[in-house]
């Protein structure tokens, strides 16, 4: 496995850095001058998308909770300090000085006559312990047997981060917002899956046997765990970040279809439809009761009389006098205008003019 140093990421950040920051800028200033003639305005989170975003949130917790050493399992070369060449004798003893009641474990007792070789101490550290103690057909001889038998364990995580992606992006739970990443989310975990099989696979697992020193070995196992933990959060948090923007309509914003803007007309017509239904009854039950129809009566003539007595008012009739004489008003405008919308009530469904009542 290619290890990166510190060093070397400094001069890569340093080499490309400035190269990308300046299309970065200009991508987010790109967005926000987009976003201010959206087709369709930001809104608050659908209270469903919560259940999928915190469903990545614990799987990306769960991933971050396994790159923890005290999860991990022991690696007897580093709590020992042992090199690869230790005689095996002195590799266990240094081991059952460190158990509780000085005596080696029925799983220590287990793994030392497999890692007698040099070989078979680079599979363990490339494998780990599990894979080296409990596997009944591996031989060190055939490297690859080790991969076969290593494969469930390394496939477990990822399928049931494949489960927490399902759940996350099923149209049950985050419906049409998540389905729409579900694809993609799939892939992703997979992708994640197929790498790691890669990288084990295809790894040089005899890198150690060329390590004096203890501090030069490669504990591969382990580390792939750190990397596989972390990979995941950084998947999950970047899904629930592409759900977040999407589902507040804030990037990713999918116009509606023309069958969509037809059912949301359709809906609005429905609920005015029902709502002028409901106003024509009122009307028919204040006209027809005695008493409501004097109380409307009542109601119309006083406000008559109060705009009769606001329009008789000296400022008021100033600044009529001042509004038709200055032109601001054009009288004949508003009286076409008003022509127009009495003649638009009375069209009928078919366009024609219908009769006016006398």
């Amino acid at each position: 496995m290619v290890q990166i140093s510190l060093s070397t990421l400094k001069t890569i950040l340093f080499t490309l850095g400035p190269l990308a920051l300046p299309r970065i800028i200009s991508y987010y200033r790109n967005y926000r001058a987009k976003a201010r003639w959206r087709p369709v305005p930001v809104r608050p989170l659908p209270t469903y998308v919560y259940t999928a975003l915190n469903i990545l949130f614990v799987s990306c917790l769960f991933a971050l909770i396994s790159t923890i050493p005290t999860f991990a399992p022991e690696n007897i070369f580093l709590v020992t300090s042992s090199r690869l060449q230790t005689p095996n004798d002195v590799l266990f003893t240094r081991l059952g000085y460190l158990r509780p009641d000085g005596k080696l474990t029925a799983a220590d007792d287990l793994l030392k006559p497999r890692i007698a070789s040099i070989d078979a101490r680079c599979l363990y550290l490339f494998y780990g312990p599990s894979v080296v103690t409990h596997c009944p057909f591996c031989k060190s001889d055939e490297p690859m047997s080790y991969f076969w038998y290593a494969i469930p364990m390394i496939l477990f995580p990822h399928i049931i981060h494949l489960f927490a992606l399902g759940a996350a992006t099923s149209s049950a739970i985050a419906g049409k917002e998540g389905n729409r990443w579900r694809t993609s989310a799939v892939m992703i975990g997979i992708g994640l899956a197929l790498f790691e099989c890669y990288l084990t696979g295809a790894g040089d697992f005899k890198a150690n046997a060329r390590a004096l020193r203890a501090e030069d070995l490669n504990h591969f196992h382990w580390n792939m765990r750190i990397w596989r933990g972390m990979g995941i959060a950084v998947a999950d948090a970047a899904l629930a970040g592409f759900l977040w923007a999407s589902a507040t309509n804030r990037m990713f914003v999918v116009p509606p279809t023309t069958a969509e803007r037809m059912e949301t007309s359709i809906k609005v017509l429905g609920n005015a439809r029902g709502r002028l239904g409901a106003l024509t009854i009122v009307r028919n039950v204040v006209v027809r009761d005695e008493g409501l129809r004097r109380k409307a009566e009542a109601y119309w003539r006083n406000e008559g009389q109060i705009m009769s007595e606001v329009m008789d008012e000296r400022e008021v009739v100033e600044g009529m006098k001042s509004a038709l004489g200055s032109g601001r008003i054009d009288v004949t405008k508003v009286e076409e205008e008003a022509r127009r919308f009495a003649d638009g009530i009375f069209i009928g469904p078919n366009g024609v003019q219908q009769q006016q009542p006398s």
